[in-house]
């Protein structure tokens, strides 16, 4: 049912017609003070022009248009406006009409005096409105189902999500009270709610206020502080919520609707970094980008952030129709305006691959299509090399054919010392993008990184199955350790080690410290509401021969130097094939993947890549993630 402080704009017109003919009387009256008989014919001039001006200036600039209920410092902008505008207009014909002779003994500063009594009135009554309605909601009956919530962090995202908990009553939640660590804050109040303390005062807190529900409303907060939150919060079993990442909100708005239960990825949340935006915007906006494996889980994420960067056009290129149908309909949902192209097409397919160039001339590509399961790759040899090797061969060929100005492929700690047949076919495909970018000093690059959470085929699913099995979680080690990232961290981090390319080089990111995997599977246990080694047992299987416990961004001899960004590094001396012996080794790769001869190939990998173990891996266990 409407409200009745929600006054349809057409009763807001007939009052603003009163209003505006009694600035007009009250201006001449405050400027003639006992005069004010003299000049009536001056004073109904006055209201004839404001009633035939104003109301039409007032539509003309969207005063009508908007619901006054929730009307923000935005609206008093627009009322600020408004009413100078059309009182600038009523000025000049007035001020016309006296240098005319028409109303020559007309009183000009009653200009001003009607200026400001009109803004009063004007803006009075729409910010009443605004008084009115939020009287209503403070001030009626308290909903008996309404939960009371206690936000974490009083900035611009709490003060946001509490507004609207206030003027969305079908929220049914009660903001109590704010904590936030910054001590400017405490013993303040933002929209009526007090800041009570800070993280360390939650457990207290909790009990003191009957807290039913925790909001985590700092989209910016690492890791260490939504643990902090979630064990609290767990060990007296309330609910909690958080924002999304601040990556995650990249082009998105911050609000209610936002907040979401807290997944294994926001435990491993990093502090966020700042990227250097014109370098990024230089390299991005107004090219045409091309994505390949677009459907996956780093190539969509990939289309979501470039997309921001303004792009004259974005293609996003995979050989999975469903995967880029959704890609597709998730950009265009989002940035309805940018040119989007989704392309069906396989990377192994060199005629297929240089119709696309021609066709959709990119500027700028980005390669993450690759199979990179590793295990069904060891029984796959011959695709791994189809597909991560000869289809990074005809990428290069077409995008030095059609002078791509800028080719990033987005690689693997994997390839380091591979002892996988997917991490030495990743190793080969950088060092065809390397070389490419030698032979012609154009800005290829390779982007390195660890584990991403979140991806398809990664560890985290497997662990959620095994929970709703009921266990047990299956881990090959206790002190097994990888380095994880989120993809959107990871993603902003791809981004901005693009923009700074040159030529030939390796960035590696900073994966920050290695995590361990039982360490993983504990916190997802207890985020779906149990306890390990009670509700769910965690259960070792024993190392796998050739697996490594931890894993490496680089060769234990290779030297690397710091960027201008802190969480990127650039490798030196990365060993390279000569031209020649490389493409003549992928020769001989793709021809021994054509005829079946998968033990031919495990020994080249071995014997062309430094470090390369891929013989001495057993058979694969085809459960395996990490």
């Amino acid at each position: 049912m409407r409200s009745r402080v929600n006054l349809d704009n057409r009763a807001v017109l007939l009052l603003d017609l009163l209003l505006i003919a009694i600035a007009a009387f009250s201006s001449i009256a405050i400027r003639t003070e006992t005069f004010f008989l003299r000049y009536l014919t001056e004073a109904y001039a006055l209201v004839a022009v404001a009633l035939l001006v104003k109301p039409f200036i007032f539509y003309w600039l969207g005063l009508y248009r908007r619901l006054w209920a929730y009307a923000s410092i935005q609206e008093l902008k627009l009322i600020f406006y408004t009413v100078s505008i059309s009182s600038v207009v009523v000025s000049l014909i007035l001020v016309l009409a006296r240098a005319l002779q028409i109303l020559p003994y007309f009183p000009r500063s009653t200009l001003l005096i009607d200026w400001g009594i009109s803004m009063g009135l004007i803006g009075g009554l729409r910010f009443s409105m605004r008084l009115m309605a939020n009287s209503r909601l403070n001030g009626g009956k308290a909903n008996t189902q309404s939960r009371r919530v206690l936000i974490i962090g009083a900035g611009d995202a709490g003060a946001l999500v509490v507004r609207e908990m206030q003027k969305n009553a079908q929220l049914r939640l009660t903001p109590v009270c704010f904590l936030d660590d910054d001590p400017n804050k405490q013993k303040q109040q933002i929209h009526g709610v007090p800041v009570l303390g800070a993280l360390g005062d939650l457990s207290r807190l909790l009990a003191i206020h009957h807290i039913q529900e925790v909001i985590i409303a700092i989209p910016s907060a690492p890791g260490r502080v939504i643990r902090q939150v979630t064990e609290v919060c767990s060990q007296v079993n309330i609910p909690f919520r958080t924002m999304p990442g601040i990556y995650e909100l990249i082009g998105g708005k911050v609000n209610v609707n936002r907040l979401r239960e807290v997944q294994i990825t926001d435990l491993l949340r990093r502090e966020p970094t700042q990227i250097d935006a014109k370098m990024v915007g230089v390299s991005l906006g107004n090219r045409r980008v091309l994505v390949t494996g677009a459907g996956g889980s780093i190539g969509r994420e990939l289309c979501r952030q470039v997309a921001r960067w303004q792009p004259s056009a974005l293609i996003i290129l995979g050989h999975g129709e469903n995967s880029i149908f959704e890609t597709l309909l998730e950009i265009e949902e989002n940035f309805p305006s940018l040119p989007v192209y989704p392309v069906i097409a396989d990377i192994r397919d060199l005629d297929r691959l240089s119709v696309v160039f021609e066709n959709m001339r990119p500027q700028v590509v980005f390669h993450t299509a690759a199979h990179k399961h590793v295990p069904l790759m060891e029984v796959n040899v011959g695709d791994a090399i189809s597909n991560n090797v000869l289809g990074t061969r005809n990428l290069v060929e077409v995008s030095l054919n059609y002078d791509i100005e800028r080719l990033v492929m987005i690689s693997t700690d994997k390839a380091i010392r591979p002892t996988s047949v997917y991490g030495a076919t990743k190793r080969i495909a950088e060092l065809l993008i390397l070389d490419a970018a030698h032979r012609s000093g154009l800005p290829y690059s390779v982007v390195r990184f660890g584990n991403v959470l979140g991806s398809r085929g990664s560890v985290i699913p497997k662990f959620k199955r095994q929970i709703v099995k009921g266990g047990p979680l299956t881990i090959t080690h206790p002190d097994m350790e990888r380095y994880f990232m989120t993809i959107p961290e990871a993603v902003h981090l791809v981004l901005q080690a693009s923009a700074m390319g040159r030529g030939g080089e390796v960035f590696v990111l900073n994966m920050g410290e290695q995590v361990r995997i039982l360490d993983l599977a504990e916190d997802l246990i207890r985020l779906s509401g149990l306890q390990p080694g009670k509700d769910i047992e965690i259960v070792f299987t024993g190392i796998r021969p050739g697996e490594k416990l931890s894993e490496e961004l680089w060769d234990q001899w290779a030297t690397y130097q710091p960027t201008t960004h802190p969480d990127i590094l650039l490798l030196d001396g990365e060993d390279l094939l000569g031209d020649e012996v490389l493409q003549d080794t992928v020769d001989e790769l793709i021809h021994l993947a054509r005829e079946g001869d998968d033990t031919s190939i495990v020994r080249i990998l071995d014997e062309c890549i430094p470090g390369a173990m891929v013989r001495s891996t057993p058979p694969p266990d085809m459960t395996a993630l990490v």
